[in-house]
Order: structure tokens, then C-alpha cells, then sequence
């Protein structure tokens, strides 16, 4: 159900009280209005979605405050309460631009009828907003892994996504976390409704409950004009908070209590409205550590990670390597009338290359290449000289091979797996030894040959030197 905000406007209190209860009942947010000095101070702060308004106030004319609201160009529905006999006045404010009108004595069932009508109308509104923002983006296929990293990944996409579980995405920077939760969406039945994205390192922290909430006009200095705040406008969607690491602790506990109770306040506001939308969460820290430091909510944490896919970097999937390059290729901007096609040996370097930045560095890589291109066909000279000169030293390094002995050239081979393998378990030799399926003191016994015989660098071989003599 959209949420809505309904402002009721009646200077009969019993009524208002009447009004106000049933519309509380069907779920809306409520407030009350006797006059008409009292209901334009609160419609100009912008958060009134709906104004149920009787025509004869006090100290005014119904009508004209839904043209003075008209004016100020105030995002708010009218409904015109009338005496019964008034038809006259009901066709004079429909001209004014009110939705609709109901006569007094007002039927509970007549007006949440009108509620539910204008709740669709805006509710369609926002979802041709999100259609037509996806036309406009035109979203392109997205590329089908094959590295059994991904494929879990996938699954548990797949397993997560028809439901309405908060999900915790973790992954180095660059590995596609955006991408992931655009799918957990897509694949949802919220797919629809709106998906908006928040950067919690990029907001300013005075502002992070403006942002997340909404504010009226005039909350705050600079606030002309009211802002709905991101829940509001992911209603009925799913809201995906990257780098939740980063929001301030006052923060998160404000945010904590919105994904509980699902109820949020606009800065200046004095209603809480109800709010519809999923929780997907991204970062790159570690956030248990964090908690550990005080700084996460610990509470924060089991809520957000209820659900928790991890996106393995690039360097852990190489076999998703060639058929990326060319999804990358068909979809740059750059590729012209036709995807340009890429060498074997450029296709090679960027194979070998570790990806520090992943997906992201890759896709820049790509495009910068294609920029550079003479022809149809992308070639080292196009590749930033980081990438081609891992392939200087490779090409270097067989050269050498080629002079000597097999088993010599074998060695060559073997130091460069164990070398990658520890570079992969991020120096931690254990874990290297486990994926190699050896000892942990094999490790340690080839890593000082092969450092005496200079096939690796002397840092490691003086690391692990140390390391097997405290084991």
C-alpha cells in the first residue's frame, strides 16, 4: 500500500475526530486542521499527500486554499467535503483542481474508497517514473558467470530475492555489490517499484537524517522546499545502502529503528508515516570488526546481515575472465557501431593482471583501450603500461626458461603458482598450502629453495625463513 499523509480539514471537531480515526484505521498517516490559517501552515511545509477539506471554514473559503496550494505548487490531492444541496460549489472547486468531492454526512466506506483511488493514481505515478528511467538507461543483459564463485553467488541471489529479508552485501570495492543488489530487486516482486541508491559515505553527516527521512519546508536553514527523503520515495521498492559501513553511530540507531518499526518522521514534521521498502546493504569493510570497535551497533549488524552474500574479488574468478572482457567490450559506450575484438596476447595481460580495483578497473581499462584503438582490434600498445609490463616480465622470464633444463623451467612454473597462491590467500601461507593441497611445511621448504635460488623475492623468502622457524 502507498503511504499516504492526510491532512483532515473541518472546523467541526467530532467530525474531524470521525474523519481522522477512519483514515488511521485504513493504515494512513493522519493530521487535523480547524481552520484555514491552521491548515495552510501545515500544508506549506510540503509533507501533506492528501487534504480531505470542507469547503465553509471559519476564517476562509476551502477553495481558495486549494488554489493558493495549486500556486505554491504543492504536491498535495484534494478532497472537497460539502454540504449535501452544495453541487454548485463542488463543481466550482473540481474546476479548482480538486480530485474529487464527497457530501456530508461522509460514509467511511465512500471515503477510503477516494483514499485508495488517489493512493493507486500516485502509486502508478512513481512506478512510470521507475519505467521510464529504465527505458532511458536502457539496462543491458547481464553477463552469465561460469567461476563457481559466482554461480554461488547467483544462487544465493536467486534463494533470497523472493523475499522480503534485509540483505548484507560484503565485497572489495569494484566487485559489483551494486550489480548484486539491482538483481536481488529485479528478481523480487518489488521489481516494479522503485530502487534507489544511497551512498552513505558521500552524504553529510548533518544531513543523513534529512536525506534519509525527508524534511518539511523551513525544518531547517535552507529548506525551501519539502523533501520526501529516501524511504518515502523507495516505497513499495527496495532501498540499497552502499558503504553502510561509513554512517555515523547516531545514525545507525535512528536507522535501526526504521527497519523495526517501519515508521518514519520528516525533520520538522510531526507524523510518522508507514513505509514499505527492503533493506540491501553494501560494504567493504569488516563490520564485525567494526562492531568489535564500537564502531557499528552489534544490533545493526545481526539485522543487516540476516542475509549475507559475499562477492569474491576479481583475481579469485579468473575463469570468468575471457567471457567478461567481451561482455565489457559489446557494452561500452566507446564500442562504436561494432565491439571491437582484442588481441591474444592483450587478452593475456589482462588475464594475468591482478585487478586491485575489480569489475570496476577492468571496465575502465576496457574503455580507455577502445578509446586509444587505431583499428578493429585492441593490442598491448592500447593497455596501461602496469598491465604490460607483468607481461614484459612473463614474456622476460621464458626466455630465460628456454635456456636451461626442464626441470629448471619446471621449478620457474611451480614458484610462480605458490607465489600467485599466497598472493591470493593474502599472505596467509595456511590458507596458500590448503589450496595447493600440500604440507604447510612443504610450503615453507620450497618457498626457501626457491628463494636461494632466486625465483622468488627476498622478502618473502626471509618471511617465510621466519615463519618455519617459529613453527
Amino acid at each position: 500500500m502507498t503511504a499516504l499523509h492526510v491532512l483532515v480539514i473541518d472546523d467541526e471537531p467530532a467530525l474531524r475526530q470521525i474523519l481522522s480515526a477512519a483514515v488511521k484505521k485504513a493504515g494512513y498517516s493522519v493530521d487535523q486542521a480547524g481552520t484555514a490559517g491552521e491548515a495552510s501552515a501545515k500544508l506549506v511545509r510540503g509533507d501533506v499527500d492528501v487534504a480531505l477539506c470542507d469547503i465553509k471554514l471559519p476564517d476562509g473559503d476551502g477553495i481558495d486554499l486549494l488554489r493558493n496550494a495549486k500556486a505554491a505548487g504543492l504536491d498535495t490531492t484534494f478532497v472537497m467535503v460539502t454540504a449535501f444541496g452544495s453541487m454548485e460549489t463542488a463543481v466550482e472547486a473540481l474546476r479548482a483542481g480538486a480530485f474529487d468531492y464527497v457530501v456530508k454526512p461522509v460514509a467511511s466506506e465512500e471515503l477510503m474508497h477516494r483514499l485508495a483511488k488517489i493512493a493507486a493514481m500516485r502509486g502508478l505515478h512513481e512506478e512510470n517514473k521507475v519505467l521510464r528511467k529504465a527505458v532511458s538507461d536502457s539496462l543491458h543483459k547481464l553477463y552469465t558467470f561460469s567461476s563457481p564463485a559466482m554461480l554461488e553467488v547467483e544462487r544465493l541471489v536467486k534463494k533470497v530475492a523472493p523475499t522480503d529479508s534485509t540483505v548484507l552485501i560484503n565485497g572489495e570495492s569494484g566487485t559489483g555489490k551494486g550489480i548484486t543488489a539491482r538483481r536481488i530487486h529485479e528478481l523480487s516482486a518489488r521489481s516494479l517499484g522503485p530502487f534507489v541508491t544511497v551512498n552513505c559515505s558521500a552524504i553529510p553527516e548533518n544531513l543523513l537524517e534529512s536525506e534519509f527521512f525527508g524534511h518539511t519546508k523551513g525544518a531547517f536553514t535552507g529548506a525551501d522546499r519539502a523533501r520526501k527523503g529516501l524511504f518515502l520515495e523507495a516505497d513499495g521498492g527496495t532501498l540499497f545502502l552502499d558503504e553502510i559501513g561509513e554512517l555515523p553511530l547516531p545514525m545507525q540507531t535512528k536507522l535501526l529503528h526504521v527497519i523495526e518499526d517501519k515508521m518514519v518522521r520528516a525533520v520538522g514534521g510531526e507524523q510518522s508515516r508507514h513505509v514499505d521498502v527492503r533493506i540491501v546493504a553494501a560494504t567493504n569493510l569488516d563490520l564485525q570488526s567494526r562492531v568489535g570497535q564500537g564502531l557499528f551497533r552489534e544490533d545493526l549488524f545481526f539485522r543487516l546481515s540476516m542475509f549475507l552474500i559475499a562477492v569474491p574479488p576479481l583475481r579469485e574468478r579468473r575463469a570468468d575472465m575471457h567471457g567478461l572482457i567481451r561482455h565489457l567490450l559489446r557494452e561500452s559506450k566507446y564500442s562504436g557501431t561494432a565491439p571491437l575484438d582484442i588481441d591474444p596476447l592483450a587478452e593475456e595481460a589482462l588475464i594475468a593482471y591482478r585487478w586491485p580495483g575489480n569489475v570496476r578497473e577492468l571496465d575502465n581499462v576496457i574503455n580507455r583501450a577502445q578509446i586509444l584503438s587505431e583499428g578493429h582490434v585492441i593490442t598491448v600498445d592500447d593497455l596501461p603500461s602496469d598491465i604490460t609490463q607483468m607481461l614484459s616480465s612473463r614474456a622476460s622470464g621464458t626466455v630465460i626458461a628456454r635456456e636451461g633444463y626442464l626441470r629448471d623451467q619446471l621449478r620457474r612454473v611451480e614458484a610462480d603458482i605458490i607465489t600467485a597462491a599466497i598472493a591470493e590467500a593474502g599472505g596467509d601461507r595456511r590458507l596458500a598450502a590448503q589450496r595447493l593441497g600440500i604440507g604447510l611445511s612443504s610450503l615453507y621448504r620450497k618457498l626457501d629453495d626457491f628463494g636461494r635460488d632466486g625465483l622468488i623475492a627476498a622478502a618473502t623468502r626471509d618471511e617465510s625463513s621466519a615463519q618455519g622457524a617459529e613453527a
